[in-house]
């Protein structure tokens, strides 16, 4: 097998490596992301808690990077510490390093029956959640299929004459080799990926084991840098935790670097197989870096601070100019119904925007209440009214425009969505904002199982939510059936909310009662939200002959 043939296979197994683990990520987040994060804001408020769950975030998300960006924004929106945040990363690190460790085993058995279990689950369901479990174990049988490949692909690299003389050099020149490693995980965008492939380089012999854990101390650098990078246009108070990563991480592994070069200690002690000896290594530096993080936190939570302030700077009145909206709702194309109905779309996506961050935002408020945000809530839906507003009378005019039917009957599916997302915005405003001012103002606190419920509740909303969109844009007749049965779903779990609130009420709980019609107010308001969203797949069920009165028609059962 020649050279560019294998390089070729390489590329493809290295490709489904990537691929499989952002199924993977992708599926947890939709299917147990508003979980998660309800668990981790609530655990973070302990440093020694945030570390245990940002293990488990990042065995869940097979990403350090996911954990690190998640928290970031959670120490920017005020829920938690600095130093909570950046251990809740040290834990997101070890645990990113553990997935390594459960993927060094021989793992084949589990291919085929993940393969055939998600694909059974993804084709047997119409619920999103369970069909998103199915993506899941798809993705970890492709992750470990990868595995596979990747070692396959390797092999003849064994007899490559070139390669020999690569490691060689690499050896003598410890620095590039450790900038070649960073560089070769900021690409990947994961470390799990880049350290799997050095375990599959080693296992074939392509790589000693000092020069391994040189890369090992790389990727670690690499993996460090990515979420300063994909944060850095972020708000200064969200790009803490990230830059403070990199200051622990990226340093950490600098000074790492100097002392095994220095001292060149055996590699022996990490394990008796090369594999074992590069993910060993990986854990305990990542280990070292945790205790060290203890006492070190607070220190280097200043040093970021101070960092972000220095570079943040204020707002000129020239970038004022660029940062106001500009409407999409071109009257000189009003002639051309086709030009003229893309802007409306797009105007009407944006006002989509706006309603999924007030629906965001105004459970935040329920958690953390404060005037601030209320007043800044209660703007958004003013923005969402005159947008609502310009959009009408573009519509108006365009309708009085010679159309055909379908342009038509498209005007009217905007026109309806547009109403039923300002309804949302004044449901949200008019009725959820009243009772967040009423629980701070008389300092009433949820039970953790009714705060469970409605937080649960929120989070299907929110889901189903992000189907109406893309209804909205794709008119995709799938989507809308799925969205239409999510409706149904989630009358059940009303059902199941409200049964369970009434057995504490009988139980006397004092929290409940005092609580009570906030939790049973907020709720409805949550359901005709997501009633609101659900009728915005009708008219692409209609067009499609999948509405049968006011129900979805038997057939599309199928």
């Amino acid at each position: 097998m020649n050279g560019s043939v294998v390089l070729l296979h390489l590329a493809g197994a290295v490709a489904l490596l990537l691929w499989a683990t952002r199924m993977v990520r992708a599926g947890v987040e939709s299917a147990y992301g508003d979980r998660l994060r309800r668990r981790l804001r609530k655990y973070m408020q302990n440093p020694v808690l945030a570390v245990s769950f940002g293990v488990l975030l990042a065995v869940s998300l097979q990403s350090s990077t996911a954990v690190t960006l998640l928290v970031g924004s959670f120490v920017g929106a005020g829920f938690v510490s600095g130093v909570a945040g950046l251990m809740a990363v040290r834990g997101g690190e070890l645990g990113s390093a553990l997935v390594v460790k459960i993927l060094s085993y021989d793992l084949t058995l589990l291919v085929p029956l993940a393969l055939v279990a998600g694909t059974f689950l993804s084709m047997s369901s119409e619920r999103l959640f369970w069909r998103q479990n199915g993506k899941i174990l798809v993705g970890i049988g492709l992750l470990i299929l990868s595995l596979e490949l990747t070692g396959e692909a390797t092999t003849p690299l064994r007899d490559s004459q070139l390669l020999p003389v690569i490691v060689d050099y690499l050896a003598s020149d410890p620095v590039t080799t450790y900038l070649l490693a960073a560089l070769m995980t900021w690409l990947f965008h994961s470390s799990i990926a880049a350290i799997i492939l050095l375990t599959t380089f080693a296992s074939r012999g392509l790589i000693h084991p000092d020069l391994a854990v040189v890369m090992v101390l790389g990727v670690n650098l690499g993996s460090s840098i990515i979420a300063p990078l994909l944060t850095r246009n972020a708000p200064p108070e969200t790009r803490v935790v990230p830059l403070g990563n990199l200051l622990m991480r990226g340093a950490g592994s600098l000074v790492i670097l100097i002392l095994f070069l220095t001292f060149k200690p055996s590699v022996a002690f990490l394990g008796a197989d090369p594999v074992s000896q590069v993910v060993n290594s990986h854990i305990l530096f990542n280990m070292i870096i945790l205790v060290a993080g203890i006492p070190l936190s607070g220190l280097v939570l200043r040093a970021t601070e101070a960092l972000v302030n220095l570079k943040a700077k204020p707002e000129t009145p020239s970038e004022t100019i660029f940062t106001q909206e500009i409407s999409a709702l071109d009257m000189s194309v009003i002639t051309s119904p086709p030009l003229a109905l893309g802007n409306a779309t797009r105007e009407v996506v944006r006002t989509c925007e706006t309603v999924d961050v007030m629906l965001r935002r105004i459970i935040d408020l329920y958690e953390k209440p404060d005037q601030v945000s209320i007043n800044e809530l209660a703007k958004l839906d003013d923005r969402l009214d005159s947008r609502h507003a310009a959009i009408k009378f573009y519509l108006a005019k365009l309708a009085t425009q010679k159309l055909t039917e379908d342009e038509a009957l498209r005007t009217q599916e905007l026109l309806g969505a547009c109403v039923k997302l300002e309804q949302v915005g004044d449901i949200i405003v008019r009725n959820m904002l009243v009772h967040v001012q009423k629980k701070m103002d008389r300092k009433l606190e949820f039970t953790e199982e009714g705060w469970d419920e409605l937080t649960e509740f929120h989070a299907m909303v929110l889901s189903n939510a992000h189907l109406a969109f893309n209804v909205l844009v794709s008119r995709d007749s799938y989507t809308a059936r799925q969205l239409v049965r999510e409706k149904d779903h989630l009358r059940d779990m009303e059902k199941r909310t409200s049964e369970m609130h009434f057995q504490r009420l009988r139980e006397g709980t004092v929290r409940s009662v005092e609580t009570s019609s906030i939790h049973l107010d907020t709720i409805r308001d949550l359901k005709q939200i997501n009633s609101l969203l659900a009728s915005m797949a009708y008219p692409v069920l209609e067009e499609k002959g999948m509405l049968g009165g006011t129900r979805l028609k038997a057939a599309t059962e199928g």
